[in-house]
């Protein structure tokens, strides 16, 4: 396949001028650092879970949970992938061998009961607690067993990840299977001597939901297990549980989680999944459901026994699960509830609902967990001043497009239920669906995600991730990040990216794949694929359109060099996680700009367009090849399907039919900082990077910082924490140094990230102003009149505001921030020559003063 990529790299000849491979050597990294208890070799007073070719067997208690068996199975093949030999799992009851894995949750394990009455274990700092996992070397825990390494959990997925971290900290990762990541092979592995014990993670309820599945997911799982069934439901939740999540949303475009096969359910509950089900679907009945079973309208004011007795099924059917149970109600199939929808009605529906839960499961309503998604209109009914019961969790939502929507505000009464947050990998939906690939870009969600986290959100992260793969680099940031939200900061974010391919490539390669995983998602970022055409950048100015065409070329360049230098077992991984979408979407750059170049010399009536027609043809064949690719050879076709959904021949917001090549014209053929600097005007124009200013004024609490990577082009720049609000007359500002060449009335472009207004729709506002004098404020969203559309496609609110400049020279530029989570990107002066392009004009030269 690599020698046909490459003929269809150099179809197009002179007009891609592409440069042939050089060779350039590895980067490198250090491994992941978690809790670093595993050597490959002996160490004094370690535990040898292999050694000799022979590895230590596993012991687990009778009355144990059956999901804790489930993953000892789990754990003793993760060995034999290590090793190449594997454990032997036998009962607590039964005599035991001189060196012993003990597995067991408290009170459900006998000898893990034991060695706390006998004093060898201490598990005060766990008892009681919430996932919570002891991994201890225990010298001489009973008589004629000389050493013990105890696996114990507070409860059962605290087991459960006990396990887990041991795979994960041998080496083998959580995509072992998803992403076909290969395991190394040892000889020695043990456990070093000491006590590690891992603390209750940050957000309760943490997970994903599988959704706008079809054709690609649906394709695949029918194709390969028959349906989205238990046998599909068993690497899902596998994976989850490696990740160290705990919740899920199913899969539910015509699909009914408990009704397409009751084992779904019993296998969820069995290895502690807790299930729920998606923000329009109350009592754990799926929409699909209602279509096969339901009769009337979807309606309460007019059906409200049958809707009740189909509520009521639901519940008597996962009465005995561990669930989170969606309450409320919207439209049939996802829509808005009728305009005539009154907040008391919506109300009433809940409180009927809680009744049903009580009735069904005999305990008080607010025993059971419940959440109530503000998604879309039900937010406006909150607004406008809905309520439900105080133990019900609210989760909030983004606008489908990774910009949290509303927060808590900070200084109101707890709220017992608690906050969750329903993010987005993946929507369909305006300005247009994105589906096909990765778009989403770590930084983003560490800054939007973080902002919830600050504001108090910590009861449910739940995460859209569209048919899971090829979400699977941001799904591990978001679960990994939900587990301990405090971990992260601007400035470690790179760490993380490295450390995960340091995990699925090895660290001889982590560098220079996370290098490329970190352009290509920001890239993605500025535009999603199904909206990048031929108009997106700007052919004419700044050489905008060919530039981040080169960019992204030379990117796709170099995930191939790296490609050919990984050793044959690690291509696969590196093919799924980061060749093919660096790939696969500089193709698509390369053919919208092809498209560009075409329809301008059409104008110009240059018969060179007909070269640039040639590439948009090859480039649109290239698409299909690499898609064929991905799904019939990586893998030996393990993944086909997967990439079936369409990304080219958008019209609307919904996905076409098919791919349809970009229309092309073809004419005939004739026969034959240590100095004080200030940004200059040149070209009528100042253009600023705004982490480069020249002073930055904080409070004694606030404080600014650079997002490095973050935004469309260099950087971003915000206040933390983000729940520490300025006062009106706080002076918490940023300042930048201009030299004006030119005088008169020039417009101040200020150009953020689209954080929309989650504080109560107040908005968010900052002040701007020069030398000092009279400030202009411009509140960025306060109120929406069809912006939400523009913002969430060009990933960016503009806001402007007009200065007079009397004398040419120095000036200070102020812009002073009068709320949190304004997120600056870029500053554009115009000076009457600014011209309009995606990206704004390139930062302008400083010069000493």
């Amino acid at each position: 396949m690599n020698k046909k990529l490459v003929e269809l790299f150099s179809d197009a000849g002179v007009c891609l001028g592409l440069v042939l491979f050089s060779f350039f050597a590895p980067f490198f990294t250090t491994a992941q650092d978690r809790m670093d208890y595993i050597a490959f070799a002996q160490e004094e007073g370690s535990f040898a879970l292999i050694e000799n070719n022979q590895p230590t067997p596993v012991v687990l208690g009778q009355n144990d949970f059956a999901g804790v068996k489930t993953v000892a199975e789990w754990l003793v093949n993760d060995i034999n992938r290590v090793s190449g030999h594997t454990p032997e799992i036998i009962a607590a009851n039964t005599s035991l061998p001189e060196e012993i894995i003990l597995v067991g949750t408290l009170g459900k394990n006998e000898l893990i009961d034991q060695l706390i009455r006998s004093e060898k274990i201490d598990v005060a700092d766990i008892e009681g607690d919430w996932e919570r996992s002891l991994t201890q070397v225990v010298e001489n825990p009973f008589p004629g067993v000389k050493k013990a390494l105890v696996l114990a959990g507070s409860d059962k997925r605290g087991t459960i990840y006990a396990m887990l971290n041991l795979s994960r900290e041998m080496g083998v990762s959580p995509w072992y299977w998803w992403a076909d990541v290969p395991v190394e092979k040892k000889e020695v592995v043990h456990v070093k001597a000491g006590r590690w014990v891992s603390e209750s993670p940050k957000v309760k309820y943490r997970g994903i939901f599988l959704n706008d599945e079809e054709p690609a997911l649906g394709n695949w799982a029918r194709e390969k297990f028959g349906g989205i069934n238990h046998q599909f439901y068993a690497h899902v939740f596998e994976l989850v549980l490696r990740l160290r999540g705990n919740f899920m949303w199913p899969a539910m475009w015509g699909k009914a989680f408990y009704d397409d096969d009751p084992e779904n359910g019993v296998l969820a509950d069995k290895l502690g999944i807790v299930m729920g089900t998606s923000h329009h679907e109350p009592l754990g009945r799926a929409q699909a459901e209602w279509h096969k079973y339901g009769s009337g309208a979807w309606d309460y004011t007019k059906n409200k026994d049958v809707l009740s007795d189909f509520w009521k099924k639901g519940m008597e059917r996962n009465k005995n699960y561990e669930t989170l149970v969606t309450v409320g109600m919207r439209g049939d199939g996802d829509e808005a509830m009728s305009e005539g929808t009154n907040i008391a009605l919506l109300e009433r529906i809940v409180k009927d609902q809680r009744k049903i839960i009580s009735d069904v499961t005999g305990k008080k309503p607010e025993e059971t967990p419940q959440v109530w998604a503000l998604y879309k209109e039900v937010q406006d009914y909150y607004d406008k001043g809905m309520r439900v019961p105080d133990d019900v969790t609210l989760l909030l939502c983004d606008d489908n497009w990774g910009d949290v929507r509303k927060l808590p505000d900070v200084n109101a009464p707890k709220h017992e239920g608690g906050f969750g947050m329903y993010y987005h990998f993946d929507y369909v939906g305006g300005p247009r669906n994105y589906k096909w690939i990765n778009v989403t870009q770590i930084q983003r969600v560490w800054e939007q995600m973080n902002l919830t986290y600050s504001h108090g959100v910590d009861r449910l992260w739940v995460v859209n991730v569209g048919d899971l793969k090829p979400m699977e680099y941001p799904i591990s940031f978001f679960l990994d990040m939900a587990w301990d939200p405090e971990q992260f900061n601007p400035n470690n974010l790179m760490d993380y990216i490295e450390n995960w391919c340091a995990e699925q490539f090895g660290e001889n390669y982590a560098a220079e794949a996370a290098r490329i995983l970190n352009q290509y998602t920001k890239f993605n970022h500025r535009v999603t694929p199904e909206l990048l055409n031929a108009k997106t950048y700007s052919l004419e100015n700044y050489n905008e359109f060919e530039r981040v065409r080169n960019e992204y070329r030379d990117l796709a360049f170099d995930a191939l060099r790296l490609y050919n230098l990984l050793p044959n077992a690690y291509k696969d991984a590196f093919d799924q996680l980061v060749l093919f979408p660096t790939n696969a979407t500089a193709n698509l750059y390369e053919m919208y700009y092809a498209v560009a170049k075409n329809q301008q010399l059409i104008a110009n009536n240059d018969t060179e367009a007909n070269c640039w027609a040639d590439v948009v043809e090859t480039c649109f064949k290239r698409d299909s090849a690499l898609t064929v690719h991905y799904n019939q050879q990586i893998a030996g076709g393990k993944w086909n399907h997967m990439m079936d959904q369409v990304r080219i021949g958008y019209t609307y917001w919904q996905e076409p039919r098919q791919a349809t090549m970009p229309a092309v014209e073809r004419l005939e053929m004739p026969e034959v900082l240590n100095e004080e600097l200030a940004f200059k005007e040149a070209d009528g124009y100042v253009s600023i990077e705004a982490a480069n200013y020249q002073k930055a004024k904080g409070t004694e609490t606030i404080n600014w910082q650079v997002i490095p990577d973050l935004g469309k082009t260099v950087s971003a720049v915000s206040t933390f924490p983000q729940n520490a609000y300025p006062g009106e007359n706080d002076e918490v500002y940023l300042e930048y140094a201009v030299d004006f060449t030119s005088t008169g009335d020039f417009e101040v472009q200020v150009l953020v990230s689209p954080t929309l207004n989650f504080n109560a729709n107040k908005g968010l506002r900052y002040a701007v102003s020069f030398d000092g004098g009279p400030e202009q404020v411009e509140n960025i969203n306060g109120k929406y009149r069809g912006e939400l559309g523009p913002w969430q496609a060009n990933r960016i609110i503009k806001t402007s505001t007009n200065h007079k400049i009397n004398k040419a020279g120095l000036h200070r530029l102020r812009i002073r921030v009068l709320e949190p989570g304004i997120v600056l990107q870029k500053i554009l002066i115009d000076t009457g020559g600014l011209k309009p392009s995606y990206l704004g004009a390139p930062e302008s030269e400083q010069v000493k003063f």
